[in-house]
């Protein structure tokens, strides 16, 4: 690898870890914020188990 590259390459990753400008921050939602990002079907209730018909299986 010459100079020319290695400068290049550090460069590169000078750009690729500097801080974000202050425009581009994101902050954490209010509550209220929080409130209007909910799902639209999430009830507040705890589903109930639905099993896998016989013979079916999952993995993860």
């Amino acid at each position: 690898m010459s100079e020319v590259e290695f400068d290049r390459l550090l460069d590169a990753v000078r750009t690729a870890v500097a801080p974000a400008p202050e425009d581009f921050v994101v902050t954490s939602p209010t509550f209220f914020e929080q409130q209007l990002l909910r799902a639209a079907n999430d009830n507040q209730t705890a589903w109930g188990l639905i099993p896998f018909p016989e013979g079916w299986y999952a993995a993860c």
